[in-house]
């Protein structure tokens, strides 16, 4: 009685599978000191490297003491980026506008600081610290908050909170999207319903629960949504174009890079450059100045990053469907086999 036959390749019963070459050990070793290496350079250094740079302020007034505050600043090594206004309601339209972050206003019983918390609390912190440091020692300077951060979130701490959630939200979704095995359109209406619901649980606790924004409730859910939807197509589009690899490549992108370089926790004036510059280019930083501008300065300043938002969401479904339609099953009716099908045992 003859033995049977053995399909080459095939694992012999009971056998031990192949021991992991060195190769593989050393990328372990090596691969986790780098990524965490790399997490702590892009989370430690612009957090220990705050500071302002050009940032936008204006000076408002009229005389020779408006000339000296201007000189003032501008010694302070590019700290400020000096905005000249007429007067008060012109600085107070510009902070409205999103030009400025806030302003000293020259008036005939001294200085008067403008603010605005809801751009940044922690540069109107340190506006406050620069114009008593150019004041005469024991002087008052007024401080008025033109847009104020929410009374129930003076500090930003919920805004500031939500830029990791949101891109984990995205990667998320991208990630489940290949998982599943989800291709071309259906990829796409995965991605944007998980990302419009994202927004309406995200608008319902910042907004309603923890009164966080104060802006207009759906236009929010529509900035939470696209902020969530421009990472998760990123996502599933690399993963759709070069396979699980891409997964990594886009988590890598937005939460090692994207959130620490985002700005939200301070301002992108704050940060070293070019991390500032670059993090606006990305999702989380957009997001943040996208949800700041529609939440509390009624739109003001919202183009770019919306633009930028737009972007991302269009090219990361562009890839999800180019990969659906590169990895579409053969047509029907085709008679050749698929190159990796195995083949049948020979008879007798």
């Amino acid at each position: 009685m003859s033995s049977a036959t053995q399909t080459p390749g095939t694992p012999t019963p009971g056998a031990q599978p192949p021991a992991a070459g060195p190769r593989k050990l050393i990328a372990v070793i090596v691969l986790v000191p780098v990524i965490v290496a790399l997490a702590l350079w892009a989370f430690a250094w612009p957090a220990s490297r705050t500071a302002p740079r050009d940032l936008p302020l204006g000076v408002a007034g009229s005389g020779t003491a408006v000339s000296q505050v201007e000189r003032q600043l501008t010694q302070r090594d590019g700290a400020f980026e000096i905005h000249r206004y007429a007067d008060e309601a012109a600085a107070r339209d510009a902070i409205e506008d999103r030009t400025v972050y806030g302003a000293i206003v020259v008036t005939e019983q001294g200085p008067k600081l403008l603010t605005a918390t809801a751009a940044s609390p922690l540069v109107a912190q340190l506006l406050q610290q620069a114009a008593a440091a150019g004041a005469p020692e024991g002087t008052q300077i007024p401080t008025d908050d033109v847009v104020a951060a929410p009374a129930d979130d003076p500090r930003g701490g919920v805004l500031n909170a939500s830029t990791l959630p949101l891109a984990i939200a995205g990667v998320a979704a991208g990630a489940l999207v290949t998982v599943l095995g989800l291709r071309g359109v259906r990829a796409v209406v995965g991605l944007v319903g998980a990302a419009a619901l994202v927004g309406i649980v995200a608008a319902a606790l910042a907004h309603s629960w923890l009164g966080a924004l104060s802006g207009d409730w759906w236009t929010e859910v529509s900035v939470l949504a696209l902020s969530t939807l421009a990472v998760s197509s990123v996502v599933a589009g690399l993963a759709a174009l070069i396979g699980p690899a891409g997964i990594g490549i886009g988590a890598l992108l937005v939460i090692l890079i994207g959130n620490p370089f985002s700005g939200v926790t301070s301002a992108p004036e704050l940060l070293p450059q070019p991390a500032g510059v670059i993090g606006q280019l990305l999702p989380p930083g957009a997001g943040g100045s996208l949800l700041r501008s529609v939440s509390f300065f009624d739109g003001a300043g919202a183009a770019r990053p919306a633009i930028t938002l737009g972007v991302w969401v269009l090219v990361g479904l562009t890839l999800v469907l180019i990969g659906g339609a590169r990895r579409r099953p053969a047509a029907v009716g085709s008679d050749a086999p698929p190159a990796n099908a195995p083949q049948p045992a020979p008879v007798g």
